[in-house]
């Protein structure tokens, strides 16, 4: 029974070792001002096979990381490494688009049509429902289809056989 409970407390405190390691680390990296290889990697680009860095196989991905690192080691901030990869490569090296010009609709459209969607459902939801409402409540007050002579006389025989 206490060795249950110890190896839950153990196994409880490793999870938490291993959650909240990364998050110390890139804390205290960005209270430093570096930055991690990892983030970095993860906002660029291959500009030869046009995936993303921290998947890619390539040559040209192996000297794009080699030169992510050097600028890491020269203790440059982000930023600065994005716009020295942007200098050395082009813009097709940003895994997003900068939010300028015509790559600006990327950034507003989603949502726009977000907001245009659930404004129309605002506006269509309580009709639809008053009209299902109304249609209900008419077929709720409609006389029932009367009953034609054949099936007036299959329902006495039912019932009289259930009596």
């Amino acid at each position: 029974m206490i060795a249950r409970r110890l190896r839950a407390v153990l196994a409880g405190l490793a999870l938490a070792a291993v959650t909240v390691a990364p998050l110390v680390q890139a804390s205290t990296a960005a209270a430093r001002g570096t930055v991690s290889f990892i983030q970095v990697q993860n906002d660029v680009m291959c500009v030869a096979c046009h995936e993303p860095l921290a998947v890619a196989q390539s040559p040209e991905a192996f000297s794009e990381r080699a030169y992510i690192r050097q600028l890491i080691a020269q203790g440059m901030t982000k930023t600065r490494i994005e716009k020295e990869l942007v200098a050395q490569y082009g813009e097709a090296v940003l895994a997003k688009p900068p939010a300028r010009g015509f790559n600006l609709v990327i950034y507003i459209l989603p949502p726009a049509v977000l907001l245009i969607g659930l404004a129309t459902l605002a506006y269509t939801l309580p009709k639809w429902r008053r009209s299902s409402r109304r249609a209900a409540a008419e077929a709720a007050s409609a006389p029932p289809p009367p009953m034609d002579a054949e099936d007036a006389r299959r329902l006495r025989e039912d019932l009289a056989r259930q009596a």
